[in-house]
């Protein structure tokens, strides 16, 4: 099986591999029957000379190869019929952005394995960015609460040299008894939750954190959805409910916006579950989240200031809450200062490429090059033989552009 590392064509460029040139060479001794080649590429954190210094091929035309590996979705005329594809699609919501890539796949003839819905037996996601994101999502919103406060102004996460690096950077702050709010409990909290860990922020329980009007020291919580989520018709909140049935549910997050001074937005969020706040709510006096991170980066969902991404380059916007328009960053004390880049994990490539990579090798690899018993290839598979899979057939009339 012939094995190519796509080069990334999505504009803005992306830096991330999904193997980096010591890992493509672990790939071929761990499964002989594998050969590996590099598309060549000017952006990719790590240089061609990188990969051929250890006798990785670069190869221009992949149309040999079985299998062909990228990070972000794939310009459509470069598909390559009937192969094998793994990348972020992002066409699970059905996209708009992304019909066209969809169709094209379906058009193609290509199993198109998504990144996003790789699981395990258990149904929980085996791999993606979603810690680094969560790391420099927390990195960029302590950035922005800093320099809208005029307390610090923190290297950007992407001037950093590797993770390293920018922890260090933050042992250099002292923060003031500011009140810090993390939603979710997945990879992507985890990452928040570790920068928040490593500052050493003292973290109390939600009802500690609503009670606490003025702290010593900073602080934080972690918000589950029963935090920020109950029930209409006023029974008790069960987890698999609320995921299974999204819509029976209302906000619950108010108490928190009156308490919060930086929310970090980390929690998956489906469009038939409540948001967090409304843009009434964030007109109203006692409002008190001034810096929002949101690493969801849902444009209008769970978090309503969001009303576009940002970039890793321009990564601040303000959002006035009495006009609902976006302003320039840090323009009033009045506005909420927000934090929404969609690629967060691209400031620290190479970090997040040897993690993404290492999954890859042991989690999707031996299913992908051997047997799929436990279905993780099968299961991740949007498109077969030119048609849906059993999963996915919801997104017929999408890719029918109905």
């Amino acid at each position: 099986m012939k094995v190519g590392i796509l080069r990334e064509g999505k504009t803005p460029p992306d830096k991330r591999v999904p193997l980096t040139p010591e890992q493509c060479v672990e790939v071929m001794e761990k499964f002989p029957t594998v050969k590996v080649v590099v598309q060549p590429s000017p952006i990719r954190s790590f240089k061609d000379e990188e990969y051929t210094q250890l006798g990785i091929e670069l190869q221009e035309d992949l149309s040999d190869c079985n299998v062909l590996l990228g990070v972000k979705e794939v310009r459509i005329t470069d598909f390559i019929p009937g192969k094998i594809y793994l990348f972020f699609s992002h066409t699970i919501k059905k996209q708009a952005y992304n019909r066209k890539l969809l169709q094209t796949v379906l058009e193609k003839n290509i199993q198109l394995v998504d990144y996003e819905v790789l699981t395990n037996k258990e149904g929980f996601r085996i791999i993606g960015f979603g810690r680094f994101a969560g790391l420099v999502g927390a990195y960029n919103g302590l950035r922005a609460f800093g320099l809208r406060n005029q307390l610090f102004d923190l290297k950007p996460a992407h001037q950093c040299n590797d993770l390293a690096e920018m922890l260090q950077i933050l042992d250099g702050i002292q923060l003031p008894p500011v009140k810090i709010a993390v939603t979710g409990d997945g990879r992507v909290a985890g990452g928040v939750l570790e920068i928040l860990n490593h500052m050493k922020i003292v973290r109390v329980s939600p009802a500690s954190f609503l009670n606490e009007t003025a702290p010593k020291e900073a602080i934080y919580t972690q918000l589950l959805p029963n935090n920020y989520a109950r029930r209409k018709d006023g029974e008790a909140f069960e987890l698999m409910h609320f995921f299974n049935h999204p819509e029976m549910y209302e906000n619950a997050f108010e108490p928190f916006t009156k308490a919060t001074d930086l929310l970090i937005a980390a929690a998956y969020w489906d469009p038939k579950a409540p948001v967090l706040f409304t843009v009434e709510d964030a007109r109203m006096e006692d409002f008190r989240i001034s810096v929002i991170s949101d690493i969801t980066c849902d444009i209008e969902g769970s978090v309503p200031t969001t009303k576009r991404a940002s970039t890793i380059d321009d990564p601040f916007y303000d959002y006035n809450p009495e006009t609902g328009e976006l302003e320039a960053a840090f323009s009033s004390q009045s506005n909420i200062s927000v934090q929404a880049v969609d690629n967060l994990p691209c400031e620290l490539p190479k970090d997040a490429s040897l993690d993404f990579g290492r999954n890859l090798i042991d989690k999707v690899f031996p299913s992908l090059f051997g047997e799929d018993t436990d279905g993780i290839i099968q299961r991740a598979s949007i498109t077969k033989d030119g048609q849906l899979t059993g999963r996915f057939v919801y997104l017929q009339d999408f890719a029918e552009g109905k």
